[in-house]
Parts: C-alpha cells; sequence; structure tokens
C-alpha cells in the first residue's frame, strides 16, 4: 500500500528525531558557546573567591596554600598568576610567568581598551581578550585580592570552539545512528500495531462479501485494536443472523409469491375448464330448446327426444356444479367427516350391484374376491365415493379383455382396495397429473362417456381429508386405482 500506517510511522518517527537533531545542533551550535562562557565567568569566580579566602586565613607562601591553589587550578583548567605589591610573582601555575605578568601590569596602568568586559566588581573584573602573541582568544580574570596582592586567571576560548565543533560532530553520528535505529525500532513496534489492523481490514472485507467465517482472534490484549476485534465479531455474528433472517423471509415471501402466481393460474385455468366443460352442454341446450321453440320436429317422439337431450345435458352441468361445490368444500376443509366402523366388502359389494347392468352394456368381466366381512374407520359415504370414482373410471377404461379385478389386502394397520382394469398403461409423464382438476389423459374418451376430469381430483381431496394413502399402480395389461383405510 502506498500510504501504509508503517511507512507513516517511519516518515512522522524519523522526521521528528531529525528535527529534534536539528534543534539539539542548532542549540549546541548558538548556545554552548555563550553557555560555556558564562559557566567559565562562574568557576573563574568561584576560583578568585577560594583563593582569596585561603589568602586571607593562611600566608600565601605557605604549602597548604600551595596545595589549595594548584588542586584549584588544576580542577578548573586555569593559568593563575599572583604578584605582590613590588610586582615579584608569589604563586604561578606557568614555568614563565613574565608575558602574563607584563599583561597584569599593564591592565592597572593603561586598562584594557582592546579586551572585552563580561563582568565588574569592587575587586575584579572578568573579560575576553585575544592574545596576538600566541593566536588565541582568552577568557581572563584580574583585579586584586584582600590582602592587595594583583592576580590574574585566564582559560583558553579555543576550547569551548573545539567542544562545539567535538559536540557537533558527535551528535551527528549519535544522530544518524539514533535515526536508524529508531527506524528499525519504528518498523517492529508500526507492524504489531498494523498487523491486528491489516487483520480487521481483511475481516471487513470479507464481510462486505457475505462471508462471516473469518472471525478475529484475541491475542490476549486489551488495548482499543482488540476491543475493535471484539465488535467485528459481534457485528460479523449479527449480521450474518440479520441476512439469515431477510433470506428466510425473502425465500418465504418468493414462495408466497409463487403460491399467489401457482393460485393465479389455477383459477385462469378452472375458469377456462368450467367454461370448456359447460359451454358444450348449454350450446346443446340452446339449440334443442330453439329447435323446440321453432317447432323443427311436430311429431310427439321427435319432441320427446329433443326435450331428453335438454334434460340430460342439464343433469350434466348440474353434476358438474355439485361435484366442483363439493370438491371446494373439501379442499377447503368444510365437509366436515363423520368417522364410523362399518363393513367395506358389504359397501363394495353394494357398489357391484347398483352397475351391474353398465357392467352388462359393456361387456366387461368383473371379479371380487368376497370377504365375509372386513371393517374399517372412515366416513362411509365419502368411502363409498371414492370406490364408484375407481370404478367408474374401469369400466369406461376397460380394454382388450374387458376384465376388472376388485381386491381387498388386510395388513397389519390398515386394508388396501385395488381395482383393476384391462387396457392401456397411463403415461408415466401423466401419472402425476391424474389428480389435477379436469386433466384427461385421453379427451376424446373422456367426453364420450360425459366425463368432466375431476373424479381423482374428489378422491384426492377425500384421502387427504382421512390422512390415507392413495395412487395408481401401472401394469403390462392395465392399471390399477388403490386406497387405503384404518383398519384397526
Amino acid at each position: 500500500m502506498k500510504t501504509s500506517i508503517t511507512k507513516q510511522f517511519i516518515f512522522v518517527f524519523g522526521s521528528v528525531l531529525a528535527g529534534m537533531l536539528l534543534l539539539c545542533w542548532l542549540a549546541n551550535s548558538l548556545l554552548l558557546g555563550k553557555f560555556y562562557t558564562t559557566h567559565k565567568q562562574n568557576v573563574l569566580s568561584a576560583a578568585y573567591n577560594q583563593i582569596d579566602k585561603a589568602n586571607s586565613s593562611t600566608d600565601i607562601t605557605d604549602q597548604k596554600f600551595g596545595v589549595t591553589f594548584e588542586q584549584i587550578a588544576s580542577k578548573n583548567s586555569l593559568e593563575i598568576l599572583i604578584l605582590d605589591s613590588d610586582t615579584h610573582a608569589v604563586r604561578s601555575t606557568l614555568n614563565d610567568s613574565q608575558t602574563l605578568t607584563k599583561r597584569l601590569l599593564s591592565y592597572f596602568i593603561r586598562g584594557t581598551d582592546e579586551a572585552v568586559i563580561l563582568k565588574t566588581t569592587d575587586k575584579y573584573h572578568i573579560q575576553k581578550i585575544y592574545d596576538q602573541y600566541l593566536n588565541m582568544e582568552y577568557l581572563e580574570l584580574w583585579g586584586l585580592l584582600s590582602n592587595g596582592d594583583m592576580i590574574v586567571m585566564r582559560c583558553p576560548m579555543e576550547s569551548i570552539q573545539e567542544s562545539v565543533s567535538i559536540a557537533n560532530k558527535l551528535l551527528a553520528y549519535v544522530g544518524v545512528i539514533v535515526i536508524m535505529l529508531g527506524a528499525v525500532l519504528v518498523t517492529i513496534v508500526s507492524r504489531r500495531i498494523t498487523k491486528p489492523i491489516l487483520r480487521l481490514s481483511e475481516i471487513s472485507e470479507k464481510m462486505s462479501n457475505l462471508d462471516f467465517d473469518a472471525k478475529y482472534i484475541d491475542d490476549g490484549g486489551q488495548n482499543e485494536i482488540s476491543l475493535l476485534g471484539q465488535h467485528m465479531n459481534e457485528l460479523s455474528q449479527k449480521l450474518e443472523k440479520t441476512i439469515s433472517e431477510l433470506k428466510t423471509a425473502n425465500n418465504e415471501l418468493q414462495h408466497d409469491i409463487e403460491k399467489k402466481n401457482e393460485i393465479d393460474d389455477m383459477r385462469r385455468e378452472f375458469l377456462s375448464n368450467v367454461s370448456h366443460e359447460l359451454k358444450t352442454p348449454i350450446a346443446i341446450v340452446q339449440g334443442y330448446a330453439e329447435g323446440l321453440k321453432d317447432c323443427v320436429n311436430e311429431d310427439d317422439e321427435s319432441r320427446d327426444y329433443y326435450c331428453d337431450v335438454i334434460i340430460d345435458e342439464a343433469q350434466k352441468m348440474n353434476t358438474l356444479v355439485k361435484n366442483l361445490l363439493q370438491l371446494n368444500e373439501l379442499e377447503f376443509g368444510k365437509d366436515e367427516l363423520v368417522m364410523e366402523r362399518f363393513d367395506l366388502a358389504e359397501l363394495i359389494s353394494n357398489c357391484i350391484k347398483s352397475n351391474e347392468i353398465l357392467l352388462k352394456q359393456s361387456g366387461i368381466t368383473l371379479s371380487f374376491q368376497k370377504f365375509s366381512s372386513v371393517y374399517v374407520w372412515a366416513d362411509e359415504f365419502k368411502v363409498e365415493q371414492v370406490f364408484q370414482n375407481y370404478l367408474s373410471n374401469a369400466i369406461h377404461y376397460a380394454l382388450y379383455d374387458k376384465r376388472i379385478d376388485i381386491t381387498i389386502e388386510k395388513h397389519e394397520q390398515t386394508v388396501r382396495v385395488n381395482v383393476f382394469n384391462t387396457g392401456n398403461p397411463i403415461p408415466n409423464e401423466a401419472l402425476d397429473r391424474l389428480w389435477v382438476k379436469f386433466y384427461k389423459v385421453d379427451k376424446a374418451r373422456t367426453r364420450e362417456y360425459g366425463g368432466s376430469g375431476i373424479g381423482l381430483s374428489i378422491v384426492k381431496a377425500i384421502m387427504e381429508s382421512l390422512h390415507q394413502q392413495y395412487g395408481v399402480t401401472n401394469y403390462d395389461n392395465g392399471v390399477a386405482f388403490w386406497f387405503e383405510l384404518d383398519g384397526k
């Protein structure tokens, strides 16, 4: 990254360190000389006071004073000369004190016009003077001691300038080393700081891509980054939960929309099918009624025929409407069940007897494995409707051998009824749609015997209201419809 925190840390701390070192260099160059001069002035004043005090208490030529004198000179790196009233040197740190003696005497006689006076008291003067003979600048103190002896002390200023130069060089070397070490330390520290920040950045990027598996692992620290990581984990969990809830709600909404669309499609299909089923009989009734009104056939036999057709078609429409109303009540749970125990074998036998004439007219052979009694729990009237629908379909679709086989199978908990008829198997793609309202596998054949295509829909609604199984099975030579009931 062009503007990484590590680079920013190195730049900022490097700039701060460089700035501080520059300030130190400027302070050293501009102020150290003045500070050192002031310090040496204080040293000279202190040395004068020590010598004046020692000279007042002891003899200046005494050995004890000599030790004190040498200590003062050596400790402060001073050149010291003391002259008595006869201008004889009584104490000196120089091997050749003539030059310094002449200088001291000239100060008392002619003054110090060429010197820069730094401090003046009633006993001594402190000045900065350039020695042309030695080509050096000195800081000097000259004056009188309490006993009247003359004194001069000086220290070279060259050492001050040299000290400043050496200090600046040392500061430059140290500064380079400090900046390098600082850069290394800043890099290490910044990486320790930026590493968890980069980890948080990666987690936030994954969160933006809806990946909530990544979590911030706390290294045991109690700093702001650790706290931010904990909050990021909590935010990740809450976002994941919220998105999950939104997806669930979206799925439910999508399901509701699909269900609504399906209901709309079913409603349109239902209206289309009802219109189609009613259109033909209405047209027939209208045509034959108009024929009667216009006296197309004047004989009684023709009029009776016209009336019979009108009655038959009206009966078909009436049956269709009743079946639709019953199916509607079954699907919406408005038709109450009457659960009772009855003999299923007897019910089947009665239905077969009711259809004997239709069976003979169609030339169908029916076999039924008769049981003495088979008791089940269900709504007897609705079970009769189911069986009647199965038997009616078997009669109308029986082909080839024209045989119908009805069997009852007793199981441990249930009783199964099978209604088999010889004929063509139902196409596999049509098996699941048999139970849909108005669906017809063979529309021409269904129309031929007057079927509406809602009989199996009524079977489905009844069996689901009873919470029992039902279905259809294809065989090579025919089809078997079956249903089960509670046999306990």
